[in-house]
């Protein structure tokens, strides 16, 4: 069943405003010619960062320069990229309703801190997915920071655009009832996550954008 197979039209977003001035983080304007996770939709002119634009978007295909030539194609652009969207989100309307307010648990070894001998994967949690209501998304597809505490933690699994329901992910001690996760999180501490992910391999180039970009409405 792999219709769901690279069927998100976007690409992850940035996690972290950039600091000006810094290498590679010289604006420069595009048109989206694909919807981008956390950056805009196809048909968008956006300011992004020089390294991240040229050393992302515009190499994998979702942006291209804002030339004056290409401004002229935006409303072709998004035009087209509505028509698609309204099919997936149509075509992937039920799978949301299934996916959203999923419940995944998993059992964990962990110290008496909570804190994982290891972590739950992203790989981890699409198979768990996939044997719960027999819905097969990729790895990319799962928006969360890597789960390495017990407790009961969030993710989201974008679908489309639109489409981005969320699930709970349940990590109760081996050995202990299911219910422990949830009195787990009532007395965690605090944990302040990095978002890396390169142990996992998910994580691509951020959207290094300008003052959380600048989205630039056509003229």
């Amino acid at each position: 069943m792999r219709q769901f197979k690279g069927v998100v039209p976007f690409a992850r977003g940035a996690r972290r405003r950039p600091i000006l001035g810094r290498k590679g983080l010289t604006p420069m304007k595009v048109l989206l010619l694909k919807d981008v996770y956390k950056l805009g939709r196809a048909g968008d002119i956006k300011k992004v960062a020089d390294g991240y634009g040229r050393n992302f978007l515009l190499p994998q295909g979702l942006a291209v320069m804002a030339t004056p030539g290409a401004l002229q194609q935006a409303d072709r652009i998004r035009r087209v990229a509505t028509e698609e969207r309204v099919r997936l989100n149509q075509e992937l309307g039920a799978v949301a309703e299934r996916l959203n307010g999923l419940q995944v648990v998993f059992p964990a070894k962990a110290g008496e801190t909570g804190k994982l001998y290891g972590s739950i994967t992203h790989q981890m949690i699409a198979e768990a997915i996939e044997n719960a209501v027999g819905v097969q998304v990729e790895r990319r597809q799962i928006d969360c920071q890597p789960v390495k505490t017990l407790g009961v933690h969030k993710a989201r699994i974008r679908l489309t655009v639109d489409l981005i329901p969320e699930i709970q992910i349940v990590v109760h001690r081996e050995g202990e009832p299911i219910e422990s996760a949830f009195e787990q999180q009532k007395v965690a501490p605090v944990v302040v996550e990095t978002g890396d992910e390169g142990a996992e391999g998910e994580s691509e180039p951020e959207a290094a954008t300008v003052s959380e970009i600048e989205a630039e409405p056509e003229d």
